[in-house]
């Protein structure tokens, strides 16, 4: 049986920050619904690249309205393929609400990370590995 993002992501292997994040932010029911969904997904070194503190703080009960912000940023409704935006740039709204910048022109940047694994899909939806956590601003 073909598994969901939260399913993917922790069978993978890398994205153990990610997963703890994705739970303390109470989002694993909406990442498991039926989407589709594109979830830009730091690793575990992307995570630890952030400055000391960062994440120790993010997932405290109090900052879990910034933790879902940060991490629904990194979300996109809708499956997209590496395929669907070779050769563009686009501003794709994020379920945070914001625009996040999709550079597909040479590689794939997303913000300032660099796609690093594309196209991992699951039942409902597509995990693309980035490099750096993504911030909303």
């Amino acid at each position: 049986k073909a598994q969901d993002i939260v399913d993917t992501a922790i069978a993978a292997g890398q994205f153990g920050t990610l997963v703890a994040a994705v739970q303390a932010a109470g989002l694993v029911d909406v990442l498991k619904g039926d989407g589709p969904f594109t979830v830009f997904a730091p690793t575990d070194e992307a995570f630890a690249a952030l400055p000391a503190g960062t994440v120790e703080n993010l997932l405290k009960p109090e900052n879990k309205d910034q933790l879902t912000a940060i991490l629904t940023y990194h979300v996109v409704p809708g499956k997209i393929m590496s395929a669907d935006i070779a050769g563009k740039t686009a501003e794709v709204t994020t379920v945070q609400g914001s625009d996040i910048s999709v550079n597909a022109m040479n590689g794939v940047m997303v913000d300032n990370a660099t796609v690093v694994a594309a196209d991992i899909e699951a039942d409902n939806g597509v995990i693309h590995v980035i490099d750096q956590v993504v911030m909303p601003h």
